[in-house]
């Protein structure tokens, strides 16, 4: 059996999508598995052993370029697709499989794609709370998935793996030495301060632990580079050797790879926290705007911090740097509490290298 999955085009959201990949591989063992994602995916992508190929899509998230995406599904006819999975629910990602041909092209109902998909999905978004159960269901027939709650149990968590010889290559590319317990912080967000937790309050969190013999690793991407700087000037300078600022500097395959390494994360609603999750790390996950109830870390290890309730959508608070008050209101102390909750026995624990 042969599947082609259009994968999403987020960090968190392709981290998330495994779980579909290990639900097919257990339903289907000899399923091949192939997922058309931006490039930039190829490297989570690698990481998961369910997935046989990484297709690329050439275009951005947003364009149509009707003619690419005709040219794209029919140089995909001769690989004999038996099923397409569509995660996104644009009109535009069910385009490639239509084009080439496959017989049974699945997803749920989104913007006008009756033909284009021919086994559609209609979606109770009570019945599937979660973004990880609507990946799943579509690993089953519809006519089964009637709610999550016959998704069978348990629910297959995305498991990151990374290559042994890659991880010690990243680790020598930045001088990092692993045998000091590292805290990973993720202090970055894509859409806005106001999912952020302040750099003040990381800087707290880094200088404390660095005080109790740790080292702290800020990660992100080079739009995170100037806070992770701010976190790092706001430690004193007896501790500001403690902590070094990876934000920028990486390539996500690298962050995944070091990032396996750490033995805790702390980190915002963001991709690297759903990364964090996956690659085993007791986490500490900090919500504000944002809901735990949609998107949570899908891990036993992790704790959710969260004052509020409800779903707010927007991009900057009422505070000067465009932080919310209920990510405010989260304290360093707490940040501190919770993580030494979810390290409990794993305190003194060297992690082991994936392999």
């Amino acid at each position: 059996m042969k599947i082609l999955v259009i994968g999403p085009s987020w960090v968190g959201d392709m981290v998330m999508s495994q779980s579909l990949y290990r639900t097919l591989k257990v339903r289907h063992p000899d399923a091949v598995i192939d997922v058309m994602a931006p490039a930039w995916c190829r490297l989570l992508l690698d990481c998961m052993p369910e997935v046989n190929e990484a297709i690329a899509m050439p275009l951005g998230h947003g364009k149509l370029e009707l003619g690419v995406r005709r040219k794209l599904g029919l140089s995909l006819k001769s690989r004999h697709y038996d099923q397409a999975i569509v995660l996104p629910g644009s009109l535009k990602s069910a385009l490639v499989p239509w084009f080439a041909g496959i017989p049974k092209r699945t997803g749920w109902r989104g913007e006008m794609r009756y033909g284009l998909l021919n086994d559609i999905r209609t979606l109770d978004a009570h019945a599937f709370p979660l973004m990880v159960q609507r990946y799943v269901a579509l690993a089953f027939d519809k006519s089964a998935m009637t709610s999550a709650q016959v998704i069978p149990e348990p629910l297959l968590k995305p498991q990151l793996v990374v290559d042994s010889a890659s991880v010690q290559q990243a680790l020598q590319s930045f001088s990092l030495n692993m045998e000091q317990p590292t805290l990973a912080l993720c202090p970055g967000v894509e859409f806005g301060p106001a999912k952020r937790w302040p750099d003040y309050h990381y800087a707290k969190v880094a200088e404390s632990m660095i005080a109790q013999g740790w080292q702290v690793l800020l990660f992100g991407s080079d739009n995170d580079r100037a806070v992770g700087d701010a976190i790092v000037d706001a430690i004193t300078s007896a501790h500001q050797g403690g902590c070094t600022n990876l934000a920028g500097k990486t390539s996500l395959g690298q962050a995944v790879e070091i990032l396996s390494q750490c033995r805790a994360a702390i980190s915002n609603d963001s991709g690297l926290m759903h990364v964090a999750a996956a690659v085993g790390l007791p986490l500490v996950a900090l919500y504000g705007p944002s809901s735990p109830d949609f998107t949570p870390p899908l891990s036993d290890q992790a704790k959710v911090l969260r004052l509020i309730k409800g779903y707010l959508k927007i991009r900057k608070g009422d505070s000067e740097q465009g932080y919310h008050q209920s990510l405010i209101d989260i304290t360093p102390d707490m940040a501190i509490d919770a993580l030494h909750d979810v390290l409990g026995s794993q305190k003194i624990n060297k992690r082991e290298v994936v392999v």
